[in-house]
């Protein structure tokens, strides 16, 4: 269902690795433009020149880290400097941090709630009143299937998840009679970059899905019409599961996954 966005403008964020850039290079394919925004110069400026030039389409690149909080407003001032409307707004960029919350340094979990949250809330809040406007208009955004159920030793990545999965569901009701779509894409264990970066021990990750097939199931479940999808049967399996078991053994089971292991 990538064809959705036909000819239309789509900004994704986090484009360079992982699920973000598995969604460029699926909407591109659909005849999508592109604004990608992301950190690293270098991997974007690549991708975008590799989909422009082999999908007919017009992509820009847009360097910016969400941890600032001025980023927000900096890439949608720069999609009004390009006289873009974007049809398709992404909130795909996020990070976690696998330990204990204690040894974890506050900084980089005020970091991940800067990123994972709030400026998912203000990209979302600058975006919508266009789409408002024009009486159409879509935002995707990833939470996980963490943000189902309390997660120890990624405590607070679990929590940014559940206020994305929140956010997204009240929000599809809300824009519903403006003709604007909005869908929680719920991931389960991803093959990126994200658990390395997350420092996740490997035996946490788990059977594992493509980003491609993630970003799929996303752009299909948006178009669909649908608040929230969770990609893959076993991570549906499991999310909705775990509601026929008390909260708190739940959380006990996931900590036993999850525990770090004792030299």
């Amino acid at each position: 269902m990538s064809g959705e966005w036909k000819g239309k403008w789509a900004l994704v964020t986090g484009a360079s690795a992982g699920i973000g850039k598995a969604l460029a290079e699926e909407l591109a394919k659909g005849g999508t433009n592109l604004i990608l925004t992301a950190r690293r110069r270098e991997r974007l400026e690549a991708l975008a020149a590799d989909l422009s030039s082999g999908q007919g389409i017009r992509a820009e690149v847009f360097v910016a880290d969400l941890a600032e909080p001025a980023a927000p407003a900096a890439i949608f001032e720069f999609t009004g400097r390009k006289g873009i409307d974007v049809d398709l707004l992404v909130n795909n960029a996020g990070f976690g941090q696998y330990g204990e919350f204690h040894e974890v340094r506050p900084e980089r979990l005020l970091q991940m709630v800067q990123v994972n949250c709030t400026a998912v809330l203000e990209l979302t809040r600058l975006f919508l009143p266009g789409m408002i406007w024009r009486r159409s208009g879509d935002v995707l955004i990833v939470a996980s299937t963490a943000a189902f159920q309390a997660v120890p030793y990624i405590s607070t990545y679990a929590a940014t998840k559940a206020f994305d999965l929140l956010l997204a569901e009240g929000l599809a009701e809300e824009m519903r009679p403006y003709g604007v779509r909005v869908c929680a894409l719920c991931p389960g264990s991803t093959t990126s970059e994200f658990h390395e970066l997350a420092a996740h021990p490997p035996d946490t990750k788990g059977p594992q899905q493509s980003a491609e097939t993630v970003a799929r199931n996303g752009l299909n479940a948006l178009a669909a019409g649908k608040s929230y999808v969770i990609s893959g049967l076993g991570n549906y399996l499991g999310a909705h599961g775990e509601r026929l078991v008390p909260r708190r053994l739940v959380t006990r089971i996931a900590a036993k996954m999850f525990r770090p292991a004792r030299s």
